[in-house]
């Protein structure tokens, strides 16, 4: 490193602020790169990557704080450093490029540039010399830097075709069909089902990542059918995850994904996207099984993030590093010596079994382990002659230690920053457990949250901006950045019937439509008027987190019951129709906007709440799943809307259940109510 920062010392995002003391001449991507680009005739290297990504770190210090590497790459480019999780239009356009041309992609993304923005050579990680089958990285610039000089039309040739391929991507689309039906999202449950493992549960083999979108669809479709096979395959998903590394033992939340097919050994990043999604997944399976274990990892994944991710004043922060002190995973593995020295003998052999602690370990030959459930404590009560609760007991204090002792560990890197649209996924996760959990404390959550990303992030224009970060917001927000939000602000306000909410979640979603939707069904992820790419890309398909565009649909039909016009409900139809193909397609990467078709063709169950409803009717209420519920509750009679519109008051507390343009009688009585909704 060098004493003298370089140009990304003065930007917001911690990940670039990791290299704002490399001796490369980095620039933030803006117009004083593009344009120098131009004006010197020189290619751009991209370099795009995020704070928590382990081979981004990896080379960093091989490569970009070597000042040999910097001064190849500072005589022969303009180098531009993108964190990807503040530009995800960057990313998106880049990657699938990675992914056209090599078949592959990924993190640390490196891409070479015209100055007209237009890649002729892409890759991920470079190591310093040649090895693991790939160039090195010093090898690959001066060979482009070469080609730039000596075959400049051959390199244009192939930056123009790249450019082209990309924007054909928007052409595989065929035109809009007919209205897809249930068929399509059977068939689409079905071929996940079949790609599930059956003995460790999740999608294929290794790397495998938790697809909590797929998951939601199969348990969607096990309620419609009865089919228990499928409620079977994601609980078995669930569980093997709670019991696998990929899970923290001892601090809750989930790890990035896992290397092997056994959920042992993760990557070891936290994001707070996956601990937003999965646990709406694993309540949906605790009303589906009433499971302990199910309702246990919800609480212990949200207050850890409680604990852990929370700004002061109220929003969450992204992510924490796999890395700490230059090692991956370093915080979270154990060997028998450390648990022992920690718990004592007796408690430590304990411990060890059950989690699995040996001197071999798990991980990467290191001798330690990454904590897992290799004996339940059932198991344990019944070799030692104890009583499970004991046990239990036992194993309860041990990881209370244990985790005071980790947290004198140095901890991995946290970065700070807060967007807008993963703030929103943690805004619905948290509103949705303390409805069904009747968790007061996650309710008060989520709304803090809520009041931090509408006035901080407000971009005073009626959107959001997409980041902030130490006082200062800034980047236009994305389609995910206002669907999101929007999603979390109608499970707020079924959380906490407060209308601001509903109010807030309406004019956002009208945003969505007149920044992001193309009127033809699709909607892009940029707004309309942003910075000129070489391609506008649409936001299609689930990746990590669930398809902006899908996310939007599923609120235009939350909506829909509280508007006079059929607007939402009209562009919902369009889209399906407009996607039909690519949900029969590639189901496992449009399994959102198949959640929201089944939606569309079942309609909401429209649960209305008059006068004060009981708490013993909202903790009934939380226990069942009903996955297109749509809940509010109104003070007294009122026609504002046509949801509450013909529902009167009673005596005492009053729900009425209506279901495709038709009420049920009023329900006096949760038996009343639980008979108008199927069953007690």
């Amino acid at each position: 490193m060098t004493a003298k920062p370089n140009r990304l010392i003065h930007e917001a995002s911690p990940y670039l602020q990791q290299h704002a003391y490399n001796p490369v001449d980095w620039y933030p991507w803006g117009p004083e790169a593009l344009e120098r680009a131009k004006r010197e005739d020189k290619p751009i290297f991209l370099s795009i990557g995020y704070s928590s990504c382990h081979w981004c770190h990896v080379m960093e210090r091989e490569s970009f704080a070597d000042p040999e590497t910097a001064e190849i790459m500072n005589q022969h480019f303009v180098c531009i450093k993108v964190d990807r999780e503040e530009r995800p239009d960057l990313d998106d356009i880049y990657q699938t490029i990675c992914q056209l041309v090599t078949r592959s992609g990924g993190w640390p993304l490196s891409v070479w540039l015209t100055p007209e923005q237009k890649p002729f050579y892409v890759g991920t990680y470079f190591p310093p010399v040649e090895r693991y089958g790939r160039p090195g990285f010093r090898q690959v610039l001066l060979a482009l830097a070469q080609a730039w000089r000596e075959k400049r039309q051959e390199v244009e040739k192939v930056a123009e075709s790249w450019a082209r391929g990309i924007a054909q991507t928007d052409e595989l689309l065929p035109p809009a069909g007919p209205m897809p039906d249930h068929r399509l999202v059977a068939d689409a449950a079905r071929a996940l089902a079949e790609r599930i493992d059956r003995q460790h549960g999740g999608f294929g083999g290794a790397p495998k990542f938790p697809n909590t979108m797929a998951l939601d669809l199969m348990l969607r479709h096990w309620k419609a059918t009865g089919d228990d096979l499928f409620l079977h395959l994601v609980t078995l998903t669930l569980r093997k995850m709670a019991e696998g590394g990929i899970y923290d033992q001892l601090g809750g939340g989930f790890h990035r994904y896992s290397v092997d097919a056994r959920w042992a050994v993760p990557h070891f990043e936290k994001m707070l996207y996956d601990n937003a999604l999965l646990p709406p997944v694993y309540l949906s399976a605790w009303q589906a099984t009433g499971e302990p274990l199910f309702r246990r990892i919800v609480e212990e994944t949200l207050d850890y993030v409680l604990r852990e991710m929370t700004h002061p004043e109220g929003g969450f922060f992204s992510t924490t590093d796999a890395d700490s002190e230059g090692e991956e995973g370093r915080y979270y593995v154990w060997d028998p010596r450390e648990v022992t020295a920690v718990l004592g003998p007796d408690l430590g052999a304990l411990l060890c079994r059950h989690y699995g602690v040996t001197e071999a370990g798990n991980f990467e030959r290191t001798g330690k382990t990454v904590l897992h459930i290799a004996e339940p404590a059932a198991d344990l009560a019944s070799s030692l002659g104890l009583p499970v609760e004991e046990v239990e007991r036992r194993l309860a204090e041990g990881r209370r230690r244990l985790l005071e002792a980790r947290s004198r560990r140095v901890p991995p890197f946290r970065d700070e920053k807060i967007l807008a649209g993963w703030n929103g996924l943690m805004i619905s996760a948290l509103a949705r457990a303390g409805r069904i959990l009747r968790r007061p404390d996650y309710a008060e959550a989520a709304r803090r949250a809520a009041a931090f990303v509408l006035d901080r992030l407000a971009d005073g224009d009626g959107g959001l901006l997409r980041r902030y970060k130490d006082g200062h917001a800034g980047i236009p927000g994305y389609l995910e950045d206002h669907a999101f939000m929007a999603a979390g602000l109608i499970d707020l306000y079924e959380c906490t019937f407060d209308e601001r909410f509903l109010q807030e979640a309406m004019r956002l979603t009208e945003e969505t439509l007149r920044r992001f939707y193309d009127g033809s069904g699709s909607f892009h992820l940029t707004q309309s008027g942003a910075e000129p790419l070489i391609h506008r890309p649409r936001d299609t398909t689930d990746q990590s987190v669930p398809s902006g565009a899908a996310v939007a649909v599923v609120n235009l039909l939350r909506l829909q019951p509280y508007r006079r016009d059929d607007r939402f409900r009209e562009v919902a139809d369009t889209a399906f129709r407009a996607h039909r193909d690519l949900m029969a397609r590639v189901p496992g990467a449009t399994a959102t906007l198949l959640q929201a078709l089944d939606l569309y063709l079942d309609g909401p169950t429209e649960v209305t709440l008059v006068g004060d409803a009981p708490e013993a009717w909202l903790e009934a209420l939380g226990r069942r799943y009903e996955p297109n519920l749509v809940l509010t509750r109104i003070e007294a009679p009122r026609d504002d809307a046509p949801i509450w519109a013909g529902k009167a008051a009673g005596t005492g507390p009053v729900a009425y259940v209506c279901r495709n343009f038709a009420c049920s009688p009023p329900a006096t009585t949760w038996e009343e109510l639980a008979h108008h909704l199927g069953g007690a």
